[in-house]
């Protein structure tokens, strides 16, 4: 397993000061933890921070917005990004959820402050405080349009809100538990849910019920995810036709990440189980690289990518701490996982 290499979460900031300083480690499986520093010496005449690094770690390339660190001992090289931007008046303790809707315009998020609000992507003015919710909200997503907002909380409901005047259309009750995650199928007549009560739901927003449990795992499911699955893959068969307010089912297939350390694979139109992987831990999260390739996050800082033609082995198993995988987002080539240290 690979070294991993860290600075503090603030170090942005820190380096930007005269003589400013931020914290680094490198940590390797089985070897004891190396500490260093870097210290930010002044200013290049393009207004680069001219930046030393301490004994045992090297300084490569500097610029305004990242910044090359490598740990020769180790053999191992990092870069590390300053965020573009910080909104920290949003909310006023963690966030739990966030999402951007799909213009880029509006930003909705969820915290441990026990709120959800819908706020400007450009600078962070909060438009909307979206309440209802009855204990903490745990989940919250934009729906294609990016005029409405999907959200799942530990009152065990799913609520459909505006997000122009803040106003819930739509709450859906039927879970037992508190709702863990969310989706939606394809423009959003149809979204799905799961909950901590061990069920997958698939809900008709026209009506405001649900259509059916699309499995029973016995164990809470962490988190979902649903794509259009590869056509050489078998989906099963409808025990019975489709109600006629199920829209875009056909040819889904339907991830879940479950707490008894299993990541299983259904039908979405067939409620039929179509793979079934067990990990190291609890799987957290999941979601599609593409029709053919997946990726699921564990308790323990694994993270799995399978071909869901054969998940009888992972492609590959990738581990750089032992924190928690908290989510996964397709970008371009690769992906963004998040983590919990």
């Amino acid at each position: 397993m690979a070294a991993t290499l860290r600075i503090q979460s603030d170090w942005s900031q820190a380096l930007r000061r005269d003589e400013g300083e931020a914290w680094l480690s490198c940590r390797s499986p089985g070897k004891p933890t190396l500490y260093g520093s870097l210290t930010r010496r002044g200013l290049s005449t393009e207004g680069v921070p001219d930046i030393a690094a301490s004994e045992g770690f090297m300084v490569g390339e500097v610029t305004k917005k990242s910044i090359l660190i490598s740990c020769p001992h180790e053999n191992v090289s990092t870069k590390f990004l300053a965020p573009y931007t910080t909104f920290c008046r949003i909310h006023q303790k963690s966030i739990t959820c966030l999402d951007i809707s799909s213009g880029g315009g509006l930003g909705v998020s969820t915290s441990t402050d026990g709120t959800m609000k819908i706020w400007q992507a450009a600078n962070g003015e909060i438009r909307r405080l979206l309440e209802g919710h009855v204990y903490d909200v745990n989940c919250c997503r934009f729906f294609p349009s990016g005029l409405v907002v999907l959200s799942g909380g530990m009152d065990a409901q799913l609520k459909i809100w505006s997000a122009e005047d803040a106003s819930c259309v739509v709450t859906f009750k039927g879970h037992k538990g508190g709702i863990l995650d969310t989706a939606i199928v394809d423009r959003g007549r149809n979204v799905l849910s799961c909950s901590r009560d061990g069920t997958a739901r698939l809900w008709d927003c026209g009506k405001s019920a649900c259509l059916g449990v699309i499995a029973d795992c016995g164990s809470p499911v962490n988190g979902i995810a649903v794509g259009t699955a590869d056509s050489s893959l078998n989906l099963g068969t409808p025990e019975k036709a489709p109600s006629e307010r199920e829209v875009g089912t056909e040819g889904k297939i339907l991830l879940l990440a479950r707490e008894d350390k299993k990541l299983q694979g259904v039908g979405l139109q067939s409620r039929q189980p179509v793979f079934l992987f067990v990990g190291s831990d609890a799987f957290n999260c999941c979601t599609f690289l593409s029709s053919t390739y997946i990726l699921a996050g564990t308790q323990d800082g694994n993270i799995y990518q399978l071909d869901v033609r054969n998940t009888n082995a992972p492609i590959q198993v990738i581990h750089r701490s032992g924190a928690p995988v908290l989510s996964l987002l397709p970008y371009r080539d690769g992906f963004i996982a998040s983590q919990g240290n």
